[in-house]
């Protein structure tokens, strides 16, 4: 799990979005509000006025929605997560509009709003709030779906193509169909192929064990993993220990030994449903 402030921002695509979106927004309240609209310089100087209104509402809205992305990511409760989210954004950005239309209509009128201001078009903002942050939390999880499939594409990718694997200056790619298994010899681990090429590689056994797939491949013990191809059967030795039968290679030994404690795993990977 993310550690809260540690958490990457979401790259928001909607900057160009809410710039034509909150002018729609603000002729639909429009809309919804005056039964009669006739077009005036005193329409026009309202619909602008209001329009800068959802700007800056927005724009409030957006700065409170990335900072929770850093301080209070989804991973630590989507629903707490939301439901601040809510709370916080509709606070703000009806505190904006309520606070500049006050403002702007005490500079044209020297009055104060109408009470049908706080009765009506507050409501009305707040259901645009709730569609707001709907349309916010819905670009999150899509972000995050699509990175989990760009992720699965390649470990996918990675799983068709291999292990690269460095010949003098050639830089080659061992499918892993072609290898036998990786051991180690001395300081480093050493990839066998089944056409008994053999390779040094850069990574430590243990980082080359999360290069493989799982179900192809398995680690017998600190210096040997084997792909299933390689593999003959098992015997039993003392102390519940198994030796695993392997077939002949230039590179491998006639049997490896597995331990007491992980000779059930190896066996639940042999012949799963046993």
């Amino acid at each position: 799990m993310p550690a809260p402030g540690n958490t990457r921002p979401i790259p928001y695509p909607d900057v160009i979005f809410f710039l034509l979106f909150i002018p729609c927004i603000s002729a639909l309240n429009y809309y919804l509000t005056y039964t009669h609209i006739r077009l005036s310089w005193h329409t026009a100087l309202t619909y602008t006025l209001d329009t800068v209104e959802g700007y800056a509402a927005w724009w409030a809205l957006r700065s409170i929605i990335i900072w929770l992305d850093r301080k209070l990511p989804y991973e630590g409760g989507p629903l707490r997560r939301i439901v601040i989210q809510f709370i916080l954004t509709t606070l703000a950005g009806q505190a904006v509009i309520i606070l500049s239309t006050e403002l702007s209509n005490w500079i044209a009128k020297d009055t104060p709003v109408v009470i049908s201001f706080y009765t009506f078009d507050v409501f009305i903002f707040l259901i645009w709030f709730f569609v707001l942050n709907a349309i916010y939390v819905g670009w999150y999880y899509y972000y995050r779906l699509h990175q989990s499939e760009q992720l699965r594409a390649a470990e996918k990718k990675l799983r068709q193509e291999g292990i690269p694997v460095k010949q003098g200056k050639q830089h080659l790619q061992v499918a892993f169909a072609d290898i036998a298994g990786v051991y180690v010899e001395g300081e480093y681990a050493v990839l066998i192929t089944t056409q008994r090429k053999k390779y040094l590689l850069d990574q430590s056994l243990d980082k080359v064990e999360k290069l493989l797939p799982p179900e192809l491949f398995f680690r017998l013990n600190r210096q040997y993993i084997l792909h299933r191809h390689m593999i003959a059967g098992f015997e039993r030795a003392e102390n519940s220990k198994i030796n695993v039968l392997v077939l002949p290679s230039d590179h491998l030994p006639g049997s490896i030994p597995v331990s007491r404690t992980k000779a059930p795993a190896f066996k639940a990977w042999l012949q799963p449903g046993d």
